[in-house]
């Protein structure tokens, strides 16, 4: 090892040493040469922080964002050791970081960590080909490709989404009857609840926005005799949810169709309408235009079940549209085009697109419990993973659902279940109470 090498590691020790009282966690960090330097008086060993070469630190001080660690963790550069992402992120205090990070003296510690930055290249963006790269307009109208940005999050492979999904496929909150329910009975529960809300009944008509692998359409038909129409842009999706009515028996009940949601032309011709954590996918600048078609679409009366991941408002609701740096990871990564809106907003765009709502119902820590099992999951599977999408592909889902998960456990995320009718003067048609959904 150089000179410079051991000056490094000497300089990179004495400052997580510095910073590990006000960190105070129980995480320890491991350095490119094996040494060990704990980030708090009760760090363990057990999960590490890995930083495995000096080019993380480099590229960290060119650019400290959440961007870069993204990048330098799907390249491997840094790592975590003994556990998944979600093991060592709930191993610090959150709040603690960004403290710290926001009471740096820049300069200071460019001036510290100089043997890093001064001989720093350029970074040559190797991981692009991770990443959607292309500028995502606003509008549909505007040149909006949602069929392959859907298709740049959903085509990845069915065999990598079978890793860590229930049976079913269901790729959405589970609903958790007790904290120690098993994914797959959650998620059977989250199909039968979605039914209940809807009052689903036989020969009724049920469309299904963004149908996924074909899980809430086949249970609707199966169980409640429904006739469902199920719609997809994602191809991959099709054909399992194709190949999955055909083995079930179901054709006479269940249609699968490739096509945009918004194409779908039969005014007043569903009793229900199911949307199921698709919504992130639409874009604010087009939130009119979905309510408007969900609208068009229902008959008179007819139900429409919202579920949707939101964030939490800003103090000024004008300021709510400007990214955070979490939003610009997960839209380059992993879901080009998504945006969150809140809860409010919802319940505002539906009431303003002529929607009378009955019930809101928060699923947050469901979604917690189930992106949990997903880590999990991928992380047991990770070799599999690895041999199907590669391991930066592998990595960086890992990261995104443990942060994810994190969100939603500290309620920075949340989600919820909004039933509403298409509004018409007189009864709304429910009963009194929401007793019938609890038998």
């Amino acid at each position: 090892m150089t000179d410079r090498a051991i000056r490094q590691i000497e300089i990179l020790r004495e400052w997580i040493e510095q910073a590990a009282p006000h960190l105070n966690s129980t995480l320890s960090v491991r350095l490119w040469d094996g040494s060990i330097v704990p980030l708090g008086p009760d760090a363990k060993r057990d999960i590490l922080l890995a930083i495995n070469s000096p080019e993380a630190v480099r590229r960290l001080m060119f650019s400290p964002r959440l961007m870069t660690v993204f990048e330098i963790y799907a390249e491997n550069l840094i790592d975590i050791e003994g556990g998944t992402p979600l093991d060592a992120v709930r191993r610090w205090d959150h709040i603690a970081v960004l403290k710290f990070a926001r009471s740096l003296n820049k300069m200071q510690l460019a001036r510290t960590l100089w043997p890093f930055v001064r001989k720093a290249k350029p970074r040559k963006g190797g991981e692009a080909a991770l990443g959607y790269e292309k500028k995502v307009a606003g509008k549909v109208s505007e040149g909006r490709n949602d069929k392959e940005m859907i298709q740049f999050h959903y085509d990845v492979s069915n065999e990598f989404y079978a890793l860590f999904l229930d049976p079913e496929m269901v790729y959405s909150s589970g609903y958790f009857k007790t904290p120690d329910t098993p994914l797959e009975q959650a998620q059977k529960d989250k199909l039968e609840m979605i039914c209940r809300r809807l009052r689903l009944k036989p020969g009724e008509r049920l469309l299904d926005v963004g149908c996924g692998w074909g899980g809430l359409v086949c249970h609707a038909a199966k169980n409640h005799g429904v006739n469902a129409l199920g719609v997809t842009l994602s191809k991959a999706q099709y054909d399992y949810a194709t190949a999955k009515v055909k083995k079930l028996g179901l054709e006479d009940k269940v249609t699968i169709e490739l096509r945009d949601y918004r194409t779908v032309d039969e005014p007043e011709a569903f009793d229900k309408i199911a949307q199921i954590e698709m919504f992130e996918h639409v874009g604010f600048d087009n939130h009119d235009a979905h309510f408007r078609q969900m609208h068009r679409l229902l008959r008179p009366r007819g139900l429409y079940l919202h579920q949707a991941s939101t964030r939490l408002c800003t103090p000024r609701a004008e300021d709510f549209r400007k990214k955070t740096p979490y939003q610009d990871v997960i839209t380059r990564f992993i879901f080009p085009g998504g945006e969150l809106d809140y809860i409010g907003l919802t319940l505002t765009n539906l009431e303003r697109h002529r929607f009378e709502v009955h019930d809101v119902e928060a699923w947050r820590e469901h979604f917690q419990l189930t992106l949990e099992h997903w880590v999990r999951r991928l992380w047991e599977n990770r070799e599999a993973a690895r041999a199907e999408i590669g391991w930066p592909k592998t990595r960086l889902w890992l990261l995104y659902f443990s942060l994810f998960a994190e969100s939603f456990r500290r309620s920075t995320i949340s989600v919820f279940q909004t039933l509403a009718s298409k509004r018409q003067t007189g009864p709304s048609g429910l009963p009194l109470t929401r007793e019938d959904l609890y038998e």
